[in-house]
């Protein structure tokens, strides 16, 4: 595919009572009061537009694809100022962070025939599943080029992870987690490293024995981490914590590409990963996210977090060049190095206040002042 590929970005963000920072099973309300007021607006560009999930704490926003990240990164400060301003009149708050903090507020299902159908089939896998990513939709040309980035892709992906983790605290408390999302995620049976496919045909067979199987209703129930798009012509990598930061976000968004790109040019990999090796890669990644080793991608040995996230760096240096990331990419590296990623963030949060409620509240300020960068 010549060119530099195009990029659209999802995010999920999470609706808090501005009083007690607690999930606000809102998002019908939200959605209701947004698309009402733009009744009589032409049809929006889609960082204009909020969608719901299946628990009505949650609301998703979405960019039109873009070559040039700058774009991207315009699109996601309005797309969540959207957001922002809905759930402002709402009278809530609005966090980017991939947990719900604090769980006094038990999550509640939002009101839609599928959504209904996933939780009587899935109980309380369905229930707890209120985790919110950041979903990256990276172009391909066709089946057969992302089935090869699928199968290459594989030890890249838990990198990507510890580089985004920022869910450390769940339901009242610090999991222990960097990336507490990540662990809850891979309870779906579609969800967690696949092995490799070979193939589009082989992709597409074993996709409808799952379904067969009812280990998923419908396509849309493939949670795999990284899956071809059933809407666009698009590679979709979904492993990220959603980023407080658009920095961060966009640091992500920037390797994301470059690592599909490198891949769909280098094909198939002779040696692929043993699948157990990468659950452990990714138990790594989401237990200490940038504070502690990880699995190297290439040598698939322990080493520290830097080694990891600098052998990805230098396995896509040509993509990077390629898209003009390459500045982007060292700052942001350089940044997290030294600052640290969103999980340490919310910590030093708690350690300044002893309360989880303050973390939230610091999120929300936070993701609001991230719209004015």
């Amino acid at each position: 595919m010549p060119g530099v590929r195009k990029v659209g970005v999802e995010e999920e963000l999470l609706l808090v009572d501005r009083e007690t920072g607690e999930l606000a099973n809102a998002a019908g309300h939200v959605l209701h009061e947004h698309r009402t007021e733009r009744r009589d607006v032409p049809p929006p560009t889609a960082s204009s537009d909020l969608e719901g999930e299946l628990l009505r704490h949650m609301v998703e926003t979405h960019t039109d694809p873009a070559v040039d990240l700058g774009e991207i990164g315009v699109q996601l400060r309005w797309a969540r100022r959207t957001a922002i301003d809905a759930a402002d009149d709402a009278g809530l708050g609005l966090a980017a962070v991939a947990t719900a903090p604090l769980g006094t507020t038990e999550p509640a299902v939002s009101v839609n025939p599928r959504y209904e159908r996933i939780v009587n089939e899935f109980g309380d896998t369905g229930r707890g599943a209120g985790t919110l990513g950041m979903h990256v939709h990276v172009d391909i040309a066709d089946d057969e080029e992302g089935v090869r980035v699928l199968d290459a892709v594989r030890p890249w992906l838990p990198v990507l992870t510890a580089l985004s983790a920022n869910s450390p605290y769940a339901a009242g408390r610090d999991t222990g987690y960097a990336s507490w999302r990540q662990q809850v995620w891979t309870r779906w049976p579609t969800a967690g490293p696949a092995e490799p496919f070979g193939s589009a045909a082989e992709y597409h067979r074993v996709n409808g024995a799952l379904i067969e199987l009812g280990a998923a209703l419908d396509p849309g129930m493939l949670y795999a981490e990284a899956r071809l798009s059933a809407t666009y012509p698009t590679v979709e990598i979904r492993v990220a914590d959603t980023c407080t930061d658009l920095d961060d976000a966009l640091l992500v968004v920037a390797l994301t590409r470059a690592v599909v790109d490198t891949c769909a040019r280098a094909g198939r990999p002779r040696h692929p990963w043993r699948t157990d090796l990468l659950r452990a890669a990714w138990w790594r990644a989401a237990r200490y996210g940038l504070s502690g080793d990880l699995v190297h991608p290439v040598t698939a040995r322990r080493v520290p977090a830097v080694e990891a996230t600098q052998a990805l760096r230098e396995a896509v240096s040509d993509a990077l060049a390629e898209a003009g990331d390459v500045d982007l990419v060292d700052d942001g590296l350089g940044r997290l190095a030294s600052a640290g990623g969103g999980a340490r963030r919310q910590r030093a949060a708690y350690e300044r206040t002893g309360e989880i409620r303050a973390v939230v509240a610091d999120l929300v300020t936070r993701t609001r002042e991230s719209v004015h960068q």
